[in-house]
């Protein structure tokens, strides 16, 4: 199965993801599939959150479920994710 989630990156106190398509036997910050962008969830730039929406809408369609936490992601930059 594959899913859409967040993999970090950054340094100790300073996290940084990036929201990738992954298979759920990969470990978190393990090899994934594609990166769909990036999450700055200390907001320390302007564009703290980006999503290539076009590529998240191809593989939700192909199956991949989104985490929670990338459901709430991707639902704030426009893509259509159907309900559990």
């Amino acid at each position: 199965m594959v899913k859409i989630r967040l993999s970090r990156f950054g340094s100790a106190h300073n996290p940084h993801y990036r929201i990738v398509v992954a298979d759920v036997r990969r470990p978190r910050d393990g090899g994934y599939i594609e990166s769909l962008g990036h999450y700055d969830p200390r907001k320390t730039s302007e564009n703290f959150l980006k999503i290539d929406v076009e590529r998240a809408n191809h593989w939700i369609a192909q199956g991949a479920q989104p985490t929670d936490t990338a459901r709430r992601l991707l639902r704030s930059q426009g893509v259509k994710i159907s309900k559990k």
